[in-house]
């Protein structure tokens, strides 16, 4: 056979095997793999970001250090609208000491003391988080918060968000696992909905979200960095994922 035509098939044959990569068959219950243990595949690695972002042991890991110069989020390629996201999560280690964590009520407003001044507290701390319709906004946040994670930090603090809204994104209960062991989301955004569930307790409940846009990328969060002295001057993004499949909703 002529060299031109095995280049052919070759070439036609990878973009096969490719195209198989890309395309996953959905399990049972219909959940398609959005991550495929072995390469980012479907994902948009940050321009410059340096090897932070990487695969280890089948796993996407990210050590806070990304050289991107704007964003360093790892985002999908592809938009999402209505869906529901499994995804599997850890925080390696919690090395930074955050000084500043409030007291939140079940109604996302901070505690006072008598003197009508902020509690704050100091407990070592990590942070990510997985963003929804392609903001950090609209995002479930990864922590070690007493409140606990699944929480939507730019909707509660925001000065805007109605008392209604800002209790509905602040979670119900605090599920997480200890620093070190792995967590599980399952998030469900419908229309303008979102409900979160950690490891298996519903944490945020059909929250309704006036401006959710209604389809966007997903990403996984960046956090902290370090100064001159290779000091953390924030809690750092030392976290792993595995595990990420995403049901559309019809």
């Amino acid at each position: 056979m002529p060299k031109l035509h095995l280049a052919l098939f070759a070439a036609l044959g990878l973009l096969a095997a490719s195209s198989v990569r890309a395309e996953a068959p959905a399990d049972a219950d219909g959940f398609t793999p959005i991550f495929n243990g072995k390469d980012f595949t479907g994902w948009t690695l940050p321009e410059g970001d340096g090897g932070h972002w990487k695969i280890v042991d089948g796993v996407i890991d990210y050590d806070a250090q990304s050289q991107a110069k704007d964003d360093k989020e790892l985002w999908t390629e592809r938009e999402f609208g209505d869906f529901v996201l499994k995804v599997d999560w850890r925080l390696k280690e919690a090395p930074y000491i955050n000084k500043g964590i409030p007291y939140i009520l079940p109604d996302g407003t901070h505690a006072k003391d008598v003197h009508g001044k902020e509690l704050k507290l100091a407990l070592p701390d990590a942070d990510s988080g997985v963003f929804l319709r392609g903001s950090g906004r609209y995002q479930a946040n990864i922590w070690c918060w007493p409140i606990g994670s699944g929480e939507m930090y730019g909707l509660r603090t925001d000065p805007s968000t109605s008392p209604e809204l800002r209790a509905a994104v602040t979670p119900r209960h605090q599920a997480d696992k200890p620093v070190g062991e792995w967590n599980h989301f399952e998030i469900t955004v419908k229309g303008q909905t979102v409900t979160t569930a950690l490891n298996g307790v519903v944490v945020i409940e059909a929250a309704t979200i006036p401006d959710l846009p209604a389809k966007g990328r997903l990403a996984l969060q960046h956090h902290g960095g370090k100064n001159a002295a290779g000091e953390w001057t924030g809690p750092p993004s030392l976290v792993q994922f595995k595990n990420i499949a995403i049901k559309e909703l019809k």
